[in-house]
Order: structure tokens, then C-alpha cells, then sequence
């Protein structure tokens, strides 16, 4: 009987491990599923400030980023103009601007670290792309352009 004094206390100790361990992992999952919502959100957002703001303006970026999540910085936003095949233009403000149909907008290279026990780790993200069809591209029919 004196043996197996302590063997409730090794057993508990095992069990709550892999019950701990298993609680972070969802919640950490949890947090990579918010942070890809967020990341698909933002460049929805961002793709729609494009289609009606001047070419390269700033406020693109700043649409994406709009939400503070470790790493994402406007150097993550990619914005694209694209003509009616979907090619990239290359001088989208310049002699191409008549041929702008397309705006697309990337979120590239985002990584966060992930919290997980035992374990240190770095989640990349897929690459985000959102398109849409231009439109006034900052310059109005009427009026002055409103700020972005």
C-alpha cells in the first residue's frame, strides 16, 4: 500500500499536461484563424480604397493595415494596376493610366509567431488577393477629389 502513495498526484500531473497543452493549442488555433480573417478583410478593404483613390496613394495601405497585428506592416501591402487581359502595368500613373481596368491589391510575406507550449514557431500566411474593377481612381467627374 505505501507503494503507491503519490500515484493519483503523477497521474493528475500527466493528464492536466496534455489538457493544458491541448487548451492552448485551440486557443492558439483560434488566433491563426482570426488573423487570417483579418488579413482577407483587410485586403477587401484595401482593394476597394484603391478602385476610388488616386493611383498609389498612401491611404491604400493604410486601409490594409487598419488593424494592428504583430508583423503587418504597409510593406506587406502590394497594389497592382492591371489592364482588361489582367496583366500588371508598369507605369500605372503614367502613359498606362488609360489602360488601367483592374485594381488589385496583396497582402505577401506576412508571419506571426505562434504561442504554443513547448514549442516556438513562426505561422506564415498565404498570400491574400482581392480585385475589383476600377473606377474613379481619384479623379472625379465634377468638383475637386475628395481625400482618401
Amino acid at each position: 500500500m505505501s507503494r503507491q502513495r503519490g500515484t493519483t498526484t503523477v497521474e493528475f500531473a500527466i493528464v492536466g499536461l496534455v489538457a493544458l497543452i491541448l487548451l492552448f493549442a485551440i486557443v492558439e488555433f483560434g488566433r491563426i484563424l482570426f488573423s487570417l480573417n483579418i488579413l482577407n478583410e483587410s485586403v477587401r478593404r484595401a482593394t476597394r480604397v484603391a478602385a476610388v483613390c488616386a493611383v498609389g496613394d498612401g491611404a491604400i495601405a493604410d486601409a490594409a493595415t487598419f488593424v494592428t497585428l504583430p508583423n503587418l506592416t504597409t510593406a506587406n501591402v502590394v497594389t497592382q494596376y492591371l489592364d482588361e487581359n489582367g496583366a500588371v502595368l508598369g507605369d500605372p500613373a503614367g502613359a498606362d493610366y488609360p489602360s488601367i481596368n483592374y485594381v488589385r491589391v496583396r497582402i505577401v510575406g506576412y508571419s506571426f509567431p505562434v504561442a504554443m507550449p513547448l514549442l516556438a514557431a513562426v505561422f506564415t500566411a498565404p498570400e491574400f488577393s482581392s480585385t475589383l474593377p476600377r473606377e474613379s481612381l481619384g479623379v472625379p467627374k465634377f468638383g475637386v477629389a475628395p481625400a482618401c
